[in-house]
């Protein structure tokens, strides 16, 4: 039987929600090391204008953002934008964040020298708008960079686990496809000169294995919602499974948690 096609507007605003349960910008913090090794991948210029999709409390935007370039950033979590410019004024840094889709940006064409994402637009439902969107809104000759969780290692274990829990709509493609060469190739090859991937790693540190379940069944919006649909023992199911993956992970040896997290960094030049 032909699969269903998903009812992708549906579903944005069903991961709108999600995102925007608890608060990501806690766990999104300790992912400021790959926004750091992102941006000093693609090296932007000062002056030169830079785009930061699905941006959430804004990690990559303010890097590029403290090398003097012009940065706009979008998320579709309101809550999320306005902690991103709360942290630019922080900074006394000026970013363009506005509240908008990484399947629809509100961008003329060949706007930005420099398009990127960490762990972002990988979530978008229709995985070929948004990548039509990232390389509509390049330059020729710009980048395209991307930080994003792989089928295996610490983020296609995790998220597995979560889809075991809350299972994704028929027909919806998983994130992950956008950590291999091959969905990578489909989504943006064709409009892209080059294509260069690259497996990283880095590490997230917490107190104690209670206190990263602690944060994630606190703040990651997708694992509150997940936890939200069951009942007391499958919130202790999951927080279990959760646990399990974390632990998979962890190369502390005094109590602590050093989760060791590989993902794939992607810098693709714009045709």
């Amino acid at each position: 039987m032909p699969t269903a096609t998903p009812d992708f507007a549906a579903i944005t605003d069903k991961q709108r929600a999600a995102w925007g349960t608890g608060d990501f910008n806690v766990i999104a913090v300790k992912t400021m090391a790959v926004a750091d090794s992102l941006c000093a991948t693609l090296n932007p210029h000062a002056g030169q204008t830079v785009l930061d999709v699905a941006c959430g409390s804004g990690n990559a935007a303010l890097v590029a953002a403290r090398r003097h370039c012009d940065v706009a950033g979008i998320d579709y979590v309101a809550a999320l934008v306005e902690r991103a410019k709360v942290r630019a004024a922080a900074e006394g840094t000026a970013v363009d964040f506005r509240e908008a889709d990484a399947q629809k940006l509100p961008f003329p064409d060949a706007a930005f020298d420099v398009v990127m994402s960490v762990f972002g637009v990988m979530f978008a439902p229709d995985q070929e708008k948004a990548a039509a969107e990232l390389l509509r809104v390049t330059k020729p000759g710009g980048k395209i960079g991307l930080a994003t969780w792989m089928p295996e290692g610490f983020g296609g274990d995790f998220f597995r686990t979560l889809r075991a829990y809350a299972p994704p709509p028929e027909g919806l493609k998983p994130g992950t496809r956008w950590g291999t060469e091959q969905g990578l190739r489909e989504l943006l090859g064709a409009g892209t000169s080059s294509l260069t991937l690259e497996k990283r790693t880095f590490t997230q540190h917490f107190r104690s294995m209670d206190h990263l379940l602690d944060l994630f069944f606190r703040y990651f919006g997708p694992v509150v919602r997940a936890g939200e649909s069951l009942d007391a023992a499958g919130r202790e199911s999951l927080r279990r499974d959760v646990g399990g993956v974390f632990a998979k992970y962890d190369r502390a040896t005094d109590g602590t948690v050093a989760m060791e997290c590989e993902y794939m960094q992607v810098v693709a030049k714009r045709a």
